[in-house]
């Protein structure tokens, strides 16, 4: 229960607010953009760096990566025909497969350049992968009808192949894809799997080749039978020819605990085998350690850039509160001389910077969750407004309001009664 002199002084605040409503509404405007903006930049960065962090964990948490790098070439050179073998090889992925401790699946990846057609509609960024049975255990790829290789396919060297989601949707609209057949290369793959995306993409049904993702897994063993291991690639009338064995290799690890040392024992190996330097190895867990520490430093950015616009909106109730204490001189020496004590003052104008910065940080709560929603609905872009953002933001208005409000209210409480009747 409010005690009497607060509650006079709580409704003493609201009603000088009331008489001048423009002022007040103007004042409110700093903390509400403060607050909003605090909100809605912790959204769009939890919203990019959740993004981010879903895409390496797709990769694996327990897998090691180890992957092709071709060298750089001679800027120097004049060749118009030049051949680079480079990368992983077989007997690289047998020794990972074969002699790495705490390892229980390993999936070898070969990227075949190839066009790829069905009926009038063409892929020239097609990426074709050949690779085996255990690619889909070992990446944890959902499928989304149909089924993924099978050891049989890679055994028989079978022309089926699984396409991904993107693909199904540009060359088969409105139509069953399994069973269908496409053109890799010169050869025609049967459709037997549509697998789906790594990361959710937006692209409609009707989008054009060059918006698609494109993803097509056939048995390896295929691949090597009918493309070989060198990738031909036409550049400003020069050809570059591309001979590698594998571009990748993922190794499931089967703890977490002993993924940093399957990728040690990985770095060594390649050293040893490999002096050009011509590969990677990419840890997902390490890589989701260290986009989480990004994130925290990022979400502390945007928050202390945020807050600079509560603390101008502070400042700002500040500056109308201390023109009010000279605007109600008069009316305080009366206060006084009617026995109004300091305390009963200042409750006052503290009530009024208050009242004004609760405001602020009610609207700009509304305003804060609403924009995000708008960025993520016409941008395009992900956006997370998590619980403790609006209750950081109100909290730091409210703080704002009081530290900024005191000086005012500590002014007016001050201000000596004789002198304020005086005052014209």
């Amino acid at each position: 229960m409010l005690s009497s002199p607060f509650s006079r002084s709580v409704r003493l605040g609201v009603k000088s607010l009331f008489l001048h409503k423009l002022r007040s509404l103007l004042t409110t405007f700093g903390v509400l953009f403060g607050v909003s903006s605090v909100i809605s930049m912790l959204a769009i960065g939890e919203g990019a760096s959740e993004e981010a962090q879903e895409q390496i964990r797709q990769l694996g948490s327990q897998n090691v990566i180890l992957r092709s790098l071709k060298p750089e070439e001679d800027p120097t050179s004049s060749q118009t025909t030049s051949a680079t073998k480079y990368g992983l090889t077989w007997p690289d992925f047998e020794r990972v497969a074969g002699t790495f401790p705490g390892v229980e699946g390993v999936v070898p990846i070969r990227n075949f350049t190839q066009e790829v057609r069905f009926e009038d509609k063409v892929l020239s960024n097609a990426m074709t992968m050949g690779t085996t049975a255990e690619y889909q255990d070992v990446t944890g790829r959902i499928l989304h009808r149909g089924r993924f290789l099978g050891p049989i396919d890679d055994i028989k060297r079978n022309n089926v192949c699984v396409v991904g989601y993107e693909v199904a949707r540009y060359f088969f609209p409105g139509r069953e894809p399994l069973g269908q057949t496409i053109k890799i290369g010169p050869e025609y793959f049967e459709v037997i799997g549509v697998i789906l995306p790594r990361v959710p993409i937006g692209a409609s049904a009707t989008s054009n080749a060059a918006s698609v993702t494109v993803e097509i897994f056939i048995p390896i063993q295929t691949g090597i039978s009918w493309f070989g291991s060198m990738n031909v690639k036409m550049n400003s009338g020069s050809r570059n020819i591309e001979m590698v064995d594998l571009h990748e290799v993922i190794a499931s690890v089967k703890n977490a605990e002993t993924v940093a040392q399957v990728a040690a024992a990985s770095r060594t190996m390649l050293a040893r085998e490999h002096p050009q330097n011509d590969y990677e190895v990419i840890v997902p867990l390490e890589l989701l350690a260290r986009a989480e520490e990004t994130k925290r430093i990022f979400n502390i950015v945007l928050g202390c850039i945020a807050s600079i616009s509560l603390l101008v909106g502070g400042i700002g109730i500040m500056n109308v509160m201390l023109a009010t204490v000279n605007e109600r001189t008069r009316e305080i020496g009366i206060r006084r001389a009617l026995g109004a004590k300091r305390h009963h003052i200042m409750m006052q104008f503290l009530v009024e910077t208050v009242v004004l910065s609760v405001g602020g940080g009610i609207l700009g709560i509304g305003l804060g969750v609403l924009v995000p929603y708008l960025v993520e609905h016409y941008a395009d872009m992900r956006t997370i407004v998590t619980l403790q953002a609006p209750f950081l933001a109100f909290g730091i208005s409210v703080t704002i309001g009081l530290v900024f409000g005191l000086y005012p209210a500590w002014q007016a409480a001050n201000l000596d009664p004789v002198e304020a009747l005086r005052h014209e």
